[in-house]
């Protein structure tokens, strides 16, 4: 009988030992010559292969040509925006790639239970929202830094979860029809990935210094509090109770006061033990983790996935114990529906008509995710000593939820501290990390959701909980100030007593007023001439300077006037002009009324609106008796050129001068003469 052989009948065994020599004297033939293409191949097409993607020559000199074609510049632009599209192609050692793979999955064992928390818990959608958005967007972002792992956060889900409210009729009780859930969080991640994309393209990532740190940290505190009495109804299993009493508890002091008058009475006894058992389960083994991963020899601690092994042993042991034959509720089927679209087109019709009522959470979405992100990669650039954009993370960030937008339902996704830091001390180093991340997520959706099937909902809302105390414990803590200390409550009592969007507003608002009220002050210096040379300095900084001139006052302003310091400037000469003519320094005794006191200024390089300024102080800093001198090199030069006509016109050309002390000769020619 013949015997079949990778597809080479071998009738005799001669036959065989023939074909084999044939095999032999082939193979000795050809593997030098595949040999040399492999290395032809190595040498010059793959180098070629790599530029077409680049599209940069590599020049003489480590230099590299710019790309001609609109094509090229697309490429380059679009790996210089989203570094993920760049990952395949960078140089990615063995070790790093054992280090990425353990990071992906560790960080996956933890995406999966909380994304299916914030989506079931916080946002009001099914839990497969969550997976989803995590899956998409930590594939396609990666953001302008390695480590930076996105996906859904507790406080963007908690203003998603309050937009769906909203959209309800203002019923938090109310049953979320799944068309409605789907098109609100379809409509809200849509607007966030345009509004970040859009940041990005105008350069204005530097909003995140803009909020005080003081404001930061009352807004996470009274979310972490806002959360944490959300889930805390799940927990105590008061969740039917709160759907049948009239009126239903909206703002979260209703739902606080809801829970007191009802905890002791109407709790279910077994999803309350469930509830707080398994957190203090995770707390402890967190805890415990820390406390091992110091010493020396324990450090694969940090690897055990806490948060996933108390999802599969909840699990377990509902489905063991028939604990929803009991009344504790369960997740039941979560898996994706035979027949519904994974990918369609959200800006349609049946969406448009939720875009009005969205479009002020995605605004706050889009800040709030961007701060949580940027602090996370700035975390980790300080650790490892690389530079981060924060537009290009603006951009990246905006092109991922804008892909994420494609997939119904999906949540806003955005970079979270805890999670990077996780990224990090496992062992990621590259994109590859979160690229292996969102393979597990997806493999997650298609074949581990029909598996938590009897997973008690309770056992979520615990998770959610846990994530408060890292938000406490990822809030600043440098604080000290007074002001700041009543910022930082005004801004916690907004957002606890009236809504997480108004504490937003709050906190944003009072940042940018701050901001305002900090640049438009012009800082004002008064000099006075060091003894026995002719410089001069401020008397507040040189111990040695003293105003030797009775009733002169030298003023240095540094910065450049615009419209903003007008009035700022405007004001504080007429309190200078005054303080010159009954006094002489905060350092010296009050002087005799002098009836020539001359004010000479200093200003940095002329601009646009500096014409203007000068042209509304002038008049008020120069009285009738009151001479005025301005002296600057840049414009002595040009104030002439420049059409200052007017000024002149107040001052006169003579008092216009380079330094001090022309001034002070002008000052002395004019005393003399008169």
């Amino acid at each position: 009988m013949a015997q079949r052989s990778h597809g080479r009948d071998f009738d005799t065994p001669g036959q065989s030992e023939s074909a084999s020599l044939v095999e032999g004297s082939v193979l000795r033939y050809w593997l030098p010559m595949i040999s040399n293409a492999g290395d032809l191949f190595s040498t010059v097409m793959a180098p070629l292969l790599r530029a077409s993607w680049e599209c940069e020559v590599e020049l003489p000199g480590g230099h590299q040509r710019e790309p001609t074609s609109t094509w090229g510049v697309f490429k380059m632009r679009s790996k210089y925006y989203v570094p993920a599209l760049d990952c395949m192609v960078a140089n990615t050692t063995f070790v790093q790639l054992l280090g990425d793979f353990a990071a992906g999955l560790t960080v996956a064992s933890l995406v999966i239970p909380m994304s299916m928390s914030y989506a079931s818990g916080l946002a009001r959608l099914d839990p497969l929202a969550g997976l989803i958005s995590a899956a998409v967007q930590d594939s396609y972002t990666h953001c302008s830094e390695a480590l930076d792992s996105v996906g859904p956060e507790a406080a963007l889900s908690l203003l998603v979860g309050q937009a769906v409210t909203q959209v309800l009729h203002g019923d938090p009780t109310a049953k979320v029809p799944h068309s409605v859930g789907l098109a609100v969080s379809t409509m809200i991640t849509f607007q966030v990935g345009f509004f970040s994309f859009a940041l990005g393209l105008l350069r204005l990532g530097f909003i995140d210094v803009v909020l005080s740190r003081a404001l930061l940290r009352g807004f996470v505190t009274a979310v972490a509090v806002v959360i944490t009495i959300e889930q805390l109804i799940p927990m105590l299993g008061l969740v039917r109770l709160e759907h049948s009493i009239k009126p239903v508890p909206v703002t979260t002091i209703d739902k606080f006061l809801f829970i007191v008058q009802n905890a002791g009475t109407h709790a279910h006894w077994l999803t309350t033990i469930i509830s707080f058992a398994t957190l203090v389960a995770l707390l402890s083994a967190r805890a415990v983790k820390r406390r091992l991963a110091k010493r020396e020899g324990w450090r694969w601690v940090k690897f055990i996935p806490e948060v996933f092994l108390a999802v599969v042993i909840a699990t377990a042991l509902c489905d063991k114990f028939d604990w929803d034959l009991q009344g504790v509720d369960i997740l039941g089927s979560a898996s994706i529906k035979k027949g519904a679209k994974l990918f369609d087109f959200p800006v349609k019709h049946a969406n448009l008509k939720f875009l009005k009522a969205t479009t002020s959470t995605a605004v706050l979405i889009s800040v709030v995710g961007y701060l949580d992100s940027v602090v996370a990669a700035k975390q980790n650039a300080a650790r490892f000593g690389y530079s981060i954009s924060p537009n290009r993370e603006l951009v990246a960030l905006g092109a991922g939820n804008l892909v994420s937008s494609f997939f119904p339902g999906t949540l806003p996704a955005y970079g979270a501290i805890t999670r990077s830091r996780l990224n990090a001390d496992i062992g990621g180093r590259t994109q590859m990390a979160s690229i292996l991340n969102s393979c597990f997520v997806i493999l997650a959706v298609f074949f581990l959701l029909p598996a938590l099937y009897y997973l008690p909902r309770c056992v979520l809302a615990s998770i959610v909980c846990l994530v408060v105390y890292g938000l406490l414990a990822e809030a600043p803590e440098d604080d000290e100030k007074l002001v700041d200390l009543a910022l930082m409550f005004v801004t916690f009592a907004f957002t606890l007593f009236w809504s997480v969007e108004v504490g937003v507003v709050v906190s944003v608002t009072v940042s940018l007023l701050l901001v305002v009220h900090k640049s438009s002050k012009a800082h004002i210096k008064i000099l006075g001439r060091v003894p026995g040379t002719d410089r001069w300095s401020a008397i507040d900084e040189d111990p040695d300077a003293i105003e030797d001139v009775p009733g002169l006052l030298i003023v240095r302003i540094r910065e450049s006037l615009d419209f903003g310091k007008c009035l700022c400037l405007r004001s504080n000469g007429i309190s200078l002009t005054r303080r010159s003519q009954y006094r002489s320094t905060q350092r010296a005794s009050p002087s005799p009324r002098i009836y020539g006191p001359t004010k000479a200024h200093r200003q940095k390089p002329l601009d646009e609106t500096t014409p203007q300024s000068w042209s509304s102080i002038c008049p008020t800093l120069k009285q009738s008796t009151h001479p005025l001198s301005i002296s600057s090199k840049n414009w002595s030069s040009s104030i002439v050129n420049a059409g200052f006509a007017e000024i002149i016109e107040i001052v006169g050309e003579e008092h216009i001068t380079e330094t001090v002390a022309d001034a002070m000769a002008v000052i002395e020619r004019e005393n003399n003469s008169s």
